[in-house]
């Protein structure tokens, strides 16, 4: 602990001693702390009672330098530079396929329809036993998704285990150069909605998007609905083609601003748009982030549509990589992102944040006013506040438990194995019965779950017995301990409708993939039903973008 204090203060002085210090002594003082942080590492290095991996330690201290600065200017050492290029280009030399953990087991939980997985044989549900006759128990996970991908062309062998049968199957694919779609689906919710699911901004985005748009509006859409829920952003360009297809030509979408003048840019759109005025709704939620947030905030800023949801994550700053030394890089922070209005959404302050890294509740006391085409107010410094607010249901204890220890995952599978087939994903409902067959599986497999209540108990209990008052307190506790135990009884009940739909998802995937998914959940989405409503109301839509 003391070594890595010692480190960051290194590391640190680096930034603190030369950020105010006139620009005739910066290169000194840049030399003076390299200097002093190189003669400490050489000496911790040397003389520390156990033996120190240099590699380990100064990861540890870079990513505190660069922690200091903000959450998103990273480190990306030799080994994480090609996930860093599939995660910006969406592209990667595999078989299509992906795959998760459950408990020891690998099994696949996604193939693409188009490449060598689906088309010779794999499917979802499969438990991967060998890869290339390797044993897979004796992989780490990250090593074996490394061997699931590699060079075009070359092979890979899997064998894999089915719910239906103990012998094992054995399948081969030639690797091929894998583009994953920015649009996992679009579709028609009915005969005059269309739906659009964005997932990354990554190349050729906004062409995905434009492709979409125009093969809705030939199935005679009069409304489109633009998804950018859980989506993290990407590049910045894309998102100013997205917004292009919707806004005229030569109408500004977003201002960058930084130290270096190189970052100061003004984006507008270049193209003549496909459509400026067929109704929109933009979906977003604290997962929607930076390039989601420039589109939703643009399309906001012009009164072009409507963003229906929860408040976005409040990400407004821009990164650029540069190469290092080794094959390495470093992603740096270089500009604030604005809006058509003006604003920034960057969050005011990173460490006011909940769990999952998106912006709470602030304050409009402290953020700035700005206004929109036809003068709505809007605000800056903390995401994208939607015109119509619904709050995202949070996912249960035990949805949360089903999901990660497989067990909807496998009786899907085995749903799966007893039905050749299924009704449409947009209308397969599980019946009450099937539910309730279901539940007794589930009780048959003696399920457990520690739910967060249960959780704060044992830290109670914990605390007492720290501080010697359990003894006073157990008749209490143990009270409480079997409420929580008698209620945990019921709440394959008490959640059904949530659980119902995640099982429903889960198999429809397995008949119709992706889409299926997608499609299942259309019946209970309530930001999909909101959006479909308005569109119905015409009256409502406008009154919404024109500020009465």
């Amino acid at each position: 602990m003391m070594k890595k204090r010692y480190l960051l203060l290194a590391l640190l002085a680096c930034l603190t001693l030369v950020s105010f210090t006139p620009p005739a002594e910066r290169f000194f003082e840049i030399a003076k702390n390299l200097d002093i942080f190189a003669s400490l590492f050489k000496e911790v290095n040397t003389l520390y009672v156990d033996e120190v991996n240099p590699n380990q330690l100064m990861r540890v201290g870079i990513d505190a330098m660069l922690n200091s600065l903000d959450p998103y200017t990273n480190y990306i050492s030799e080994d994480e530079v090609e996930d860093y290029r599939t995660m910006n280009t969406g592209q990667y030399g595999g078989i299509g396929a992906l795959t998760r953990e459950i408990g020891s087991r690998t099994v696949v939980s996604m193939v693409y329809e188009t490449y060598p997985a689906y088309k010779n044989g794999l499917r979802i549900g499969d438990e991967i036993m060998k890869m290339n006759d390797i044993e897979l128990y004796k992989l780490s996970h990250d090593e074996a998704s490394q061997l699931m991908r590699g060079q075009v062309g070359t092979p890979v062998k899997l064998s894999v285990k089915r719910i239906e049968s103990d012998k094992l199957i054995e399948l081969e694919f030639k690797r091929e150069k894998i583009k994953v779609s920015n649009v996992p689906y679009y579709g028609m919710i009915n005969a005059t909605v269309g739906y659009v699911q964005l997932s990354d901004f990554t190349p050729d985005a906004g062409q995905e998007i434009k492709n979409a748009v125009v093969a809705m509006r030939e199935k005679g859409a009069k409304g489109i609905i633009l998804d950018l829920r859980g989506n993290p952003g990407g590049l910045l360009m894309e998102a100013v083609n997205i917004c292009n297809i919707f806004i005229p030509k030569g109408k500004k979408v977003v201002s960058t601003k930084g130290k270096v003048e190189d970052s100061n840019f003004i984006y507008e759109t270049k193209l003549t748009p496909v459509d400026t005025e067929i109704p929109l709704v933009v979906l977003i939620n604290r997962g929607s982030a930076s390039a989601s947030e420039i589109v939703a905030g643009t399309i906001q800023d012009y009164d072009r549509g409507v963003v229906i949801g929860e408040k976005s994550y409040g990400k407004g700053l821009v990164q650029v990589s540069r190469p290092l030394s080794y094959n390495s890089q470093v992603k740096i922070t270089t500009a604030k992102y604005y809006t058509p209005s003006g604003r920034c959404i960057q969050v005011l302050d990173y460490s006011h944040r909940r769990e999952d890294g998106s912006v709470g509740s602030i304050p409009d006391s402290v953020r700035k006013q700005f206004k929109t085409s036809s003068g709505r107010t809007v605000y800056d410094g903390g995401g994208i506040e939607p015109d119509i607010k619904l709050s995202t249901t949070e996912t249960s204890s035990i949805s949360q438990a089903l999901l990660i220890q497989g067990i909807i995952f496998d009786y899907s599978n085995l749903y799966c194995s007893k039905h050749a087939t299924i009704v449409s994903a947009a209308e397969f409902k599980l019946t009450d019965q099937e539910y309730q067959e279901f539940s007794s599986w589930v009780k048959s497999k003696n399920f457990s779950y520690q739910s967060s209540l249960d959780a704060q108990l044992s830290i109670l209990i914990n605390t007492a017995k720290k501080e010697r008052t359990y003894a006073d307190l157990k008749t209490q506790l143990d009270q409480i301990n079997q409420t929580l135990t008698d209620n945990k009884k019921n709440e394959l009940g008490k959640f059904k409708d949530q659980i119902k739909g995640l099982l429903e998802q889960e198999i429809a995937s397995r008949y119709y993939l992706g889409r299926g998914k997608v499609e299942v959940a259309f019946k209970s989405d309530a930001e999909i039903k909101e959006a479909v409503n308005l569109f119905s109301m015409p009256a409502l839509y406008s009154k919404i973008l024109q500020n009465q």
